[in-house]
């Protein structure tokens, strides 16, 4: 009965208490230790390594990060974005719905609301409607007016949201000499991110499919690192499932906004995805929130970093939903971020500074921030989490809570979570010379 607590402590986070399978998880069996994250820094890393961190990734500059952002888009193209009260970063006029019904659609189209786009997601059963909002009328007042028609309808902004990390700081090399990795053959694991390249040297060879745009999109560096993190080979570099298929859905042609989420998060579950890492932070959004529970219900878990803003900073989504795995991120002291933040959503802290990824078109780079801890979690579990289902997802979680490294004050606490996962063999981007 030792081992209840943590399950119980992880079901409540994952589902609420209203699941009743979870009344059993105090007699599972410990599953097999989970193996440590290759492919990231050794803790005497280089003071030319350090000196790049601190000139370019500063905890203030990662701070202040996705705000400036916010700013550079709603300055490049205000026409197409603006502020939410708020002051989070929508798109102009645009509003999202979860499964509305019939009647309202046809009340907002006779009050001069129009239809721009549907995403049906089959697999969950459910449809994610935008609608334009009136000629004349700003997107705040449609919204209310909208919500006013439906009081229990789920309406919200079409949100957008940013990656949770910059672009890594370049440390040009070259690769040889694999080491020994898990075998992660026939592993199923997800990405929601920008545009892939998989041209890169330790991508060539992994098994990606992808889910594109319609037009072609400028490639992520942002997800072309946290991919290398997952399936990424080549000579000595490896990710943490370099045998796993990678199901990587752009959502940049849709702003990364709302819709395009939930569009990807239905394509992961149509796919049978059962880990499905996302490095996009935001605000809460009321439609994806449902979405995102549509997905975990099923088993599914969504793997997500808590983001940068600060430790004082308000939540970031979808980290902090209840199901998702939020992840922080550590330095080789293991020591926190200081631009992390903090709070009950954190769950797993993983190496998320000075880890080697692919960059550019042949190099490698020293990255930090959580976006990149997220898929060092997100790998870990997916060794264990070969479908989705609600009692392996716990089980899964319980035995990575219970051999995670205990920091902090003792148990979970708002800071590093469970403890810290991921840290064992590592390489560092300036050997990969």
């Amino acid at each position: 009965m030792k081992q209840l607590p943590i399950a119980l402590l992880l079901a409540t986070a994952l589902y609420g208490t209203g699941l009743p399978a979870f009344a059993q998880l105090g007699g599972l069996q410990r599953l097999p230790n989970l193996p440590a994250l290759p492919g990231v820094t050794s803790r005497d890393t280089s003071r030319t390594l350090r000196q790049v961190e601190r000139n370019v990734l500063s905890p203030l500059d990662l701070q202040g990060l996705r705000l400036r952002t916010i700013d550079e888009l709603l300055s490049r193209d205000p026409l197409r974005y603006e502020r939410d009260p708020r002051g989070e970063l929508i798109l102009r006029g645009e509003l999202s719905l979860y499964a509305p019904t019939p009647a309202l659609l046809d009340a907002a189209r006779a009050a001069g609301f129009t239809l721009l786009r549907e995403r049906m997601l089959d697999a969950l059963e459910v449809r994610v409607v935008v609608l334009r909002a009136p000629q004349g009328s700003s997107t705040a007042a449609a919204l209310d007016s909208l919500r006013a028609m439906a009081p229990d309808a789920a309406i919200d902004f079409n949100h957008v949201y940013v990656g949770s990390g910059p672009q890594p700081a370049s440390a040009s090399a070259s690769a040889d000499g694999p080491p020994s990795v898990p075998d992660s053959a026939g592993i199923r694991i997800g990405l929601v991110d920008g545009a892939l390249d998989t041209h890169h040297p330790a991508l060539r060879d992994a098994d990606i499919r992808l889910r594109r745009c319609a037009q072609a999109q400028r490639p992520s560096p942002h997800a072309l690192a946290i991919a290398s993190l997952l399936v990424g080979h080549a000579g000595a570099f490896h990710g943490v499932v370099p045998q796993a298929t990678l199901f990587a859905a752009d959502v940049g042609c849709g702003d990364s906004a709302v819709d395009a989420i939930a569009d990807a998060l239905g394509w992961m579950v149509l796919e049978r995805v059962p880990v499905i890492n996302v490095s996009l932070v935001g605000p809460p959004n009321r439609t994806l929130e449902l979405v995102v529970a549509a997905v975990t219900r099923r088993g599914h878990l969504i793997v997500a970093a808590v983001g940068n803003d600060g430790p004082a900073a308000p939540p970031l989504y979808p980290a902090a939903y209840a199901g998702v795995v939020g992840v922080t991120a550590v330095d080789p002291s293991r020591r926190v971020l200081p631009e992390a933040l903090q709070g009950p959503q954190v769950m797993f802290s993983a190496p998320g500074a000075q880890l080697a990824v692919a960059a550019g078109t042949r190099e490698y780079a020293a990255a930090r921030g959580t976006s990149y801890a997220a898929p060092v979690v997100a790998g870990l579990i997916a060794l264990q989490l070969r479908e989705a289902r609600p009692d392996t997802a716990a089980r899964t979680l319980a035995a990575l809570a219970r051999d995670a490294i205990d920091l902090g004050a003792p148990g979970r606490d708002t800071v590093y979570g469970f403890g810290l996962v991921g840290e064992g063999r590592r390489i560092d981007p300036l050997a990969l010379r």
